[in-house]
């Protein structure tokens, strides 16, 4: 009834007769008018009484509009890894933007094994090849296994409020992104993304006290033989306490579709996580090394991340043995390593030189499990049996020793 009203203020009472009488015709109640269409003839001959245009205004107005969700979208413009992990740790935890807005961190990394938080670099990776091919070792914040990045890899974090956040959402974008460019992938397992069972995408997590994210890779054109190369454990008798890798069958996308690479495929990541979140006016910020440095939270996060007892120290007690046979003798060594550092150690030994052995072991005992930290350790040795024949003996047991780290 006052729908009816305010249609019909100020009109004759002969004109409502007349509307009412063409509703009956037309089998339409009063009651009905707010809630049904009217077909030609109704708004031919009603429309004297209001127009279709104040009409379509009022039954617009009932539905429900579409939402947009402010967002920030950052590229980074460095492909130093341990800077642009700390960056996307500032990102998550000292960051001036708003918990309400979604946020989408692009980067790529030059030549780097990323471990997981809770891994043993000298079980997921060859870390003496690293070492001479000057390859990064970095250690994440987030769990999961280890992975070999290159130029041919594109990384994504999505970070957002922990109330909002979803991995199934995220993961969703990139699937959505990569149908641009006529490839099916499905969402499998906990963290991976796969094309006909080829795994071209794997992801870990973090949740912070109000923020979380989720960050991954995408294979682009990664250099295989590298992947291998770095990813092989050593063959050494290793066991472990600590997290091991999955070995997964993987795939480049390029191999897919050439038209993809870091440029078409980030873009297209950009257009899905705007669509998705119905935000056309956000625009893509670089993030540049030389500016974020001077951030002190970030310069804090970014030296702690490049720290030896970070990357290597923060590693679980694991043991290794090496083994092998010299012209003066057999060498059986016995190592357990805790936070990166020999905390106990035992040599077994029919060598001629007792002495030499139990000097060896003295100095071995808390030395770093490194490179530095042997030669270090066994440099003092040699120096106490300077101009004996046991000297040619330390340089031996050290060279091997260094090659087998």
């Amino acid at each position: 009834k006052q729908w009816y009203q305010r249609r019909v203020r100020g009109r004759k009472i002969s004109n409502t007769n007349k509307m009412i009488s063409m509703q009956r015709s037309c089998g339409m109640g009063i009651g009905k008018l707010g809630q049904c269409g009217f077909t030609a003839f109704q708004r031919q001959h009603c429309s004297h009484l209001f127009s279709i245009k104040n009409w379509k205004r009022s039954y617009s107005s009932s539905t429900t509009p579409s939402t947009s969700t402010p967002t920030k979208i950052f590229s980074s413009t460095t492909n130093d890894p341990i800077f642009n992990l700390a960056t996307e740790d500032w990102l998550l935890k000292d960051s001036p933007y708003p918990l309400t807005h979604p946020t989408l961190f692009l980067w790529r990394n030059s030549p780097t094994v990323v471990i997981g938080r809770y891994q043993n670099p000298w079980k997921e990776c060859h870390v003496q090849k690293m070492e001479e091919d000057n390859v990064t070792l970095a250690r994440r914040q987030s769990g999961g296994g280890a992975v070999y990045q290159d130029l041919g890899n594109t990384c994504f974090t999505f970070i957002s409020n922990n109330s909002v956040y979803s991995k199934e959402t995220n993961s969703e974008i990139i699937i959505q992104a990569l149908k641009k460019f006529g490839i099916s992938a499905v969402a499998s397992g906990r963290n991976d993304i796969l094309v006909d069972g080829l795994k071209i995408s794997g992801s870990a997590y973090k949740k912070s006290a109000q923020k979380s994210f989720h960050h991954g890779t995408l294979l682009i054109n990664v250099d295989m033989n590298a992947l291998q190369k770095y990813l092989n454990p050593n063959i050494l008798k290793l066991k472990s306490k600590g997290v091991s890798s999955v070995v997964a069958r993987v795939v480049n996308l390029s191999t897919l579709n050439t038209n993809i690479t870091h440029d078409t495929l980030s873009q297209a990541i950009i257009d899905t996580f705007k669509e998705h979140y119905n935000d056309k006016d956000s625009k893509v910020e670089n993030l540049d090394q030389q500016t974020l440095s001077q951030i002190p939270s970030l310069a804090e996060s970014y030296n702690s991340l490049k720290d030896w007892n970070w990357r290597y120290g923060a590693t679980p007690a694991f043991e290794i043995n090496f083994e092998t046979r010299f012209d003066w003798g057999i060498i059986d060594v016995h190592i357990n390593c805790s936070e990166g550092v020999i905390s106990e150690i035992k040599i077994f030994s029919d060598s001629l030189f007792p002495l030499m052995i139990e000097e060896i072991t003295s100095s071995l005992k808390g030395a770093p499990y490194n490179k530095k930290g042997v030669y270090d350790a066994l440099e003092k040795s040699r120096q106490k049996f300077q101009s004996t024949e046991c000297e040619g003996v330390i340089v031996e047991m050290r060279d091997w020793m260094i090659k087998h780290l």
